[in-house]
């Protein structure tokens, strides 16, 4: 029996005021921690992407690689970690970018990928859209095409998705809040 999208939300925890006072944070670990709806997130993003012929599913830190592998493992593809800066080995490319409670920085591997490959980019959740912008910029730096965004949650008064969408990226959530 398949899940339903609408009982994803269920399974979803809110923590108010974490990290900082203000913020709600939408905890996913009860979520990947059930088989059923891994599955249903993998076979959702294939449904939706498959038209777009991906190379490679980039995972954004942290969730996002858990996310990145669902798509990957059903796509039958690799995946490539856009990490937070310091975190990777050998030459590195690093984007700076605001995030909606301060700064950041990620890195990608220099060479992690080759010229032209389209590549969907996988993250937990997309707020603001800093980091997914910050990550598309990695990406495409390195020579890919970016296919579209995988997001498992939306915070759709943040408009970070409708921003992605307003610059021609396919993006694709799978709950809205």
């Amino acid at each position: 029996m398949s899940i339903k999208s609408f009982d994803l939300k269920k399974l979803i925890k809110n923590f108010p005021d974490f990290p900082k006072q203000g913020i709600l944070f939408r905890d996913i670990n009860p979520l990947i921690g059930d088989g059923e709806a891994l599955k249903y997130i993998s076979d959702e993003f294939y449904r939706r992407f498959s038209g777009l012929n991906p190379t490679v599913i980039a995972g954004i830190e942290s969730r996002g690689f858990i996310i990145a592998t669902c798509i990957a493992v059903r796509f039958g593809l690799g995946v490539t970690m856009i990490r937070k800066a310091g975190k990777l080995p050998g030459r590195t490319s690093r984007q700076s970018y605001q995030i909606e409670y301060g700064k950041a920085e990620m890195e990608i591997q220099q060479g992690s990928l080759l010229p032209g490959q389209n590549v969907i980019v996988a993250d937990d959740l997309i707020a603001t859209g800093g980091t997914a912008l910050a990550a598309a910029r990695l990406l495409e730096e390195e020579g890919a095409t970016i296919s579209g965004f995988a997001f498992l949650i939306e915070m759709n008064d943040l408009k970070g998705g409708a921003s992605l969408r307003g610059l021609g990226y396919n993006t694709q959530s799978l709950i809205v809040f």
